[in-house]
């Protein structure tokens, strides 16, 4: 139990919940797939959620029954009944993060980016926090504050309504005929609107670029878990499982038999080291770049840098200089020349680099 993570809950609920009314056709909130998340990621010490309750008496069965601490807010006027709310939540979460020091981990969720300072603050002094929000009633500020964020619509457990079916508008005519009628609209089905799909290639070359930077800004091995941790900084919305994997290790291995990475043995079990593919993959690649070089330039010629790629990838349409670990064409291009495959120099008469093909 020591290990655990302690985490505190805080909950804007009016937000959440009128947020899954509004985007999810009127269903009511459920609490139970936010305590199933983050039962996965620690100790829940504190669960408090604050709204006037007059206006969700259902809720707060529901809520109760989860052992969530109500704060009431009564009802005021416009602004400042919104405001009152705000600043009770935020202002018990700071006090708790100086009160409870064992307390590693704060859970905001809102959608509401009034709470980006909090969230601020609470990483100033040392916390780790967790953002979760309706995905279209969260603001754009919010999720990059975070150290993680989850979508409420994405969470386990989650029934996300299809999109509403429309009604077409009939085509419009100088008058309907005297002998027949009008016709009626019909109604008629959208089809339904599928999640945009996730790119497991895209995702390679991100985990790729990440580790090729911790390796080169580091001495050390790069463990599965600290290359998680660097994908949320990146982006606290990353999740596995929106790319059909059900664990980050189960990602892992299908990158490593498509040997985009490579795993071993790390310091801890259930936690391997990842590594990117040793010079065999790149050496190829320098091999391609080398012949494509050759075939335009011809031996003693050059070819420019501009439009170079493109040649590369009709002789090879998977090639990627991104799955290599190299954040542009350029570096890649400066690394063969580094190993000897091409030659390559920048003129100032061309305005670009110029590859020459280098004796065999």
């Amino acid at each position: 139990m020591d290990q655990e993570d302690r985490i505190a809950l805080f909950l804007d609920y009016e937000n959440l919940a009128l947020g899954v009314r509004d985007h999810h056709g009127g269903r009511p909130f459920d609490f139970r797939p936010i305590a199933d998340a983050l039962a996965e990621r620690g100790r829940v010490v504190v669960r408090r959620a604050y709204a006037d309750w007059s206006y969700f008496d259902e809720d707060r069965r529901m809520l109760t029954r989860s052992h969530v601490e109500l704060i009431e807010i009564p009802q005021r006027m416009g602004f400042s009944r919104k405001n009152a709310a705000d600043i009770k939540m935020a202002v018990d979460a700071v006090e708790l993060a100086f009160e409870r020091g064992y307390i590693s981990t704060f859970v905001i969720c809102t959608g509401d980016s009034d709470f980006t300072p909090l969230v601020h603050k609470l990483r100033e002094l040392n916390k780790r926090v967790i953002g979760v929000g309706v995905e279209k009633s969260t603001s754009a500020l919010l999720p990059p504050a975070c150290d993680e964020f989850l979508y409420y619509d994405r969470l386990e457990g989650v029934d996300v309504p299809p999109p509403a079916a429309r009604r077409t508008r009939p085509a419009r005519s100088s008058g309907p005929s005297p002998v027949e009628p009008a016709p009626e609209p019909v109604a008629e089905t959208a089809p339904v609107e599928e999640e945009p799909s996730r790119d497991v290639d895209t995702l390679a070359v991100l985990l790729v670029q990440t580790v090729a930077g911790m390796q080169g800004s580091s001495s050390g091995e790069v463990t599965a878990s600290g290359l998680k941790r660097a994908l949320l900084r990146k982006d606290p919305t990353f999740s596995e499982s929106d790319y059909g994997f059900r664990t980050f290790g189960e990602l892992l291995r299908h990158l490593a038999a498509s040997n985009v990475v490579e795993l071993a043995a790390g310091p801890a079990k259930g936690d391997p080291e990842v590594s990117l593919p040793e010079r065999g993959d790149r050496e190829v690649a320098f091999g391609l770049l080398r012949s494509v070089v050759l075939d335009l330039a011809g031996e003693g010629g050059a070819v420019a840098l501009s439009g170079l790629k493109d040649q590369l990838r009709r002789a090879r349409p998977d090639f990627s200089e991104k799955k290599l670990g190299y954040r542009s064409f350029l570096q890649f291009c400066k690394a063969a020349a580094t190993d000897g495959a091409v030659g390559l120099r920048w003129s100032a008469d061309d305005g670009d680099y110029l590859l020459s093909p280098q004796p065999s």
